[in-house]
């Protein structure tokens, strides 16, 4: 009886003893609930959008499946030879899906560790999309027996998203689906999806790739999943409900109280989905006492994302008219127009001071407010927008505009392109080209003033060190060279005075491959003279232009002239002198 009393169908709840569990879940978990004076309970947590649009999510908002956990703890380490019982097989979590959870939890404490994901929250979002993958029925590599679709986003009683990948994830060349375990609609995962079992493929019908790009796309913004505010916002961005979220909030508890693992195959279809409105169910009639509970007839595979055809109309039943659908912002776009973007550049590891800005045109070039524009970095760059993801999503303003966020250069030199397109909308994207130069100084200062002295044949006491800025902020990880140049007016490698050794104690003349560190020093290797005497000269240049001629002298050491005997001790006394009488 407890997976039956666990079931919610949307506005309805279906026993006393279900409605008590909800009250006291929603009380316990629901996010930033407090009481007021009088007790009663106030909700202050994040709350969904209604700005928030359907396709900016990662499911579109699409329906999923409302079913609650079991009302008993789950069971974390189930004897094999013990047969799975209906409510051990709804609290376990098939092998291959919650390995895909696991190692995707584990990418991001390497790749983001300040969000604090937790597996257990994908399990959650894996839950209430797909359970679980439709209860494991996945192959060996994670991918699913067979596809798992939501249902057409045609804006009857759903969102309206238009095709945006002319059907190759979803099948559908009308109207975008959300796909697989994870339930991504086409136009989220273009931009999110992730290969998470190494094949070269980005399949969002594979559990691993499809983990790993929710894992991805919940540590976005910088979220620290560890704090509820960043947790509930999260969640509501992969499905813009607080139905949702909440829901998602109970799994998430259940699980870290402990889980199992099940074979593939033999989880527990829900039953009870979101957009289910057929009324209130009938109490279930108790189970006599020492009655085996019955469980619950497994929704047909794909349930709320399976089967993709609707249901047959009875004979002499006239179908229901489809409402005419007023056109959104979005259906009015026509094309993007560059609004004014100049010239892309940064030099490594800087900000670039511009940013890109695209104009969403009606066909007679009036700008369109109110739509999203996704920008996203494509190519072989580790260039990032501000936050360190390659994509963002921004809505333009009532002239059409929309404006990214700045770009920031990694390390990588080069050309890299920026692409603008129109959410929810299948219309040619905007490319815009950025350059990444190279590191530079303009200026070089000696951290030091003493003199570079040293006897022929010895070595100079003090080593050279150098401080690169640029426009007079630390230049680091520049790149310089060194050389000991014949004179002031020729800059060729001199042949004889002061040098360098390399690894092998042989003489060196020019240094290459040299790089300040992050606070802009460069210290040079310590030099030494052969045996001519003079004045030389180690010129440094960087990249950017700045250049550094620094002095050093080599000479025969002083001695101090000898000391005369009047100088350096008493006279004797005469031979003729005779003591005193």
């Amino acid at each position: 009886m407890a997976a039956e009393f666990g079931r919610l169908r949307k506005g309805a709840v279906n026993t006393t003893v279900a409605a008590v569990v909800v009250a006291a879940l929603a009380a316990s978990q629901a996010p930033g609930v407090t009481t007021d004076d009088a007790g009663r309970r106030v909700t202050t947590g994040t709350q969904p959008s209604v700005d928030t649009p359907a396709e900016d999510s990662a499911t579109g908002n699409s329906p999923y499946y409302t079913d609650l956990p079991p009302l008993n703890s789950p069971n974390p380490s189930p004897s094999p030879t013990t047969p799975v019982t209906p409510v051990a097989s709804e609290a376990g979590i098939p092998a291959t899906v919650l390995d895909a959870y696991k190692k995707a939890a584990t990418a991001l404490q390497e790749a983001k560790p300040g969000c604090n994901l937790e597996w257990q929250l994908l399990a959650a979002i894996g839950k209430v999309e797909s359970g679980q993958a439709r209860g494991g029925r996945v192959d060996a590599n994670g991918t699913t027996l067979t596809p798992i679709l939501g249902p057409q986003l045609n804006g009857n009683g759903f969102a309206s998203i238009s095709d945006t990948d002319n059907g190759a994830y979803d099948g559908d060349s009308a109207y975008d689906r959300a796909v697989g375990p994870m339930q991504f609609i086409p136009s989220t995962w273009e931009w999110a999806g992730r290969d998470g079992n190494g094949d070269g493929k980005r399949d969002p019908n594979n559990v691993y790739d499809a983990a790993l790009a929710a894992g991805h796309y919940l540590c976005r913004f910088g979220w620290d999943l560890s704090t509820q505010g960043d947790l509930s916002s999260a969640i509501l961005s992969y499905n813009n409900s607080q139905d949702y979220l909440n829901l998602v909030l109970r799994w998430l508890e259940y699980y870290r109280k402990g889980t199992h693992e099940i074979p593939d195959g033999t989880g527990t279809l829900p039953s009870d989905r979101s957009d289910d409105n057929a009324g209130a169910s009938p109490s279930p009639t108790p189970t006599p006492p020492g009655t085996p509970a019955t469980p619950s007839t497994p929704s047909k595979p794909g349930g709320n994302n399976g089967s993709t055809s609707p249901k047959p109309t009875p004979p002499g039943t006239t179908p229901p008219s489809t409402p005419p659908s007023t056109p959104t912002p979005t259906d009015t776009v026509d094309h993007l127009e560059d609004a004014g973007t100049a010239k892309l550049t940064a030099m490594a590891g800087d900000t670039f001071t511009e940013k890109i800005s695209a104009r969403a045109e009606t066909e007679a070039g009036k700008g369109v407010a109110k739509v999203r524009v996704r920008f996203t970095i494509v190519g072989q760059t580790d260039a990032t927008f501000t936050g360190g993801e390659k994509y963002a999503a921004t809505v333009t303003n009532s002239a059409g505009e929309a404006v990214a966020p700045a770009l920031q250069a990694g390390d990588d030199t080069g050309e890299f392109v920026v692409r603008a397109t129109l959410v929810g909308r299948s219309i040619p994207g905007l490319d815009y080209t950025a350059t990444v130069t190279e590191r530079a100084a303009d200026t070089l200062t000696r951290t030091s003033d003493t003199a570079l002295t040293c006897t022929p044949g010895g070595e100079f006491a003090d080593q050279v060190e150098v401080k690169a800025t640029y426009k007079g902020a630390v230049a680091d990880k520049v790149a310089a060279t060194a050389t000991l140049i014949k004179s002031a007016d020729d800059p060729t490698e001199n042949d004889k005075g002061p040098y360098f050794k390399d690894a092998d104690g042989k003489v060196v003349r020019t240094l290459t491959g040299l790089t300040t560190d992050a606070n802009g020093l460069l210290k040079l290797p310590k030099l030494y003279a052969d045996d001519t005497t003079g004045t030389f000269l180690l010129r440094i240049n960087t990249a950017g232009g700045a250049t550094l001629t620094v002095e050093l002298k080599v000479a025969t050491a002083e001695t101090s002239p000898a000391p005369t005997p009047s100088e350096s001790e008493p006279a004797s006394p005469s031979a003729s002198a005779s003591p005193s009488a």
